[in-house]
């Protein structure tokens, strides 16, 4: 198991789209959270914080994703992707520790 993530090709693609919209020095930040009905839910935003010391910054493509050192612990080893389909799109983080996960995907249990 690795102490990072794995950030797709096709989700840094669709996070280089959304920020060259945002304002200059917005990075992607992922974060999860307690909550959902599977008992913890991922957060993603576009943001200009910049990051604390504890945080792990991700470059792939230009783009840069943040994670806390708490989120990074519940979510190391997983790929974050952007999937398009004919009814939904969206990033998704493939956890290999989630022990189970809600219909939706948002929510997982470790």
């Amino acid at each position: 198991m690795t102490d990072s993530i794995e950030i797709s090709d096709s989700a840094a693609a669709r996070m280089a789209v959304i920020l060259a919209k945002e304002q200059p020095g917005c990075k992607f930040r992922i974060a999860v959270l307690g909550g959902g009905c599977s008992g913890f839910q991922y957060n993603f935003e576009f943001d200009a914080k910049n990051p604390s010391e504890q945080d792990l910054v991700i470059e792939k493509n230009g783009v840069s994703v943040v994670i806390d050192d708490i989120s990074l612990g519940l979510i190391s080893g997983s790929v974050l992707d952007y999937f398009e389909s004919l009814g939904s799109s969206g990033f998704e983080v493939k956890n290999p520790n989630a022990t189970a996960k809600c219909g939706c995907g948002n929510s997982f249990a470790l």
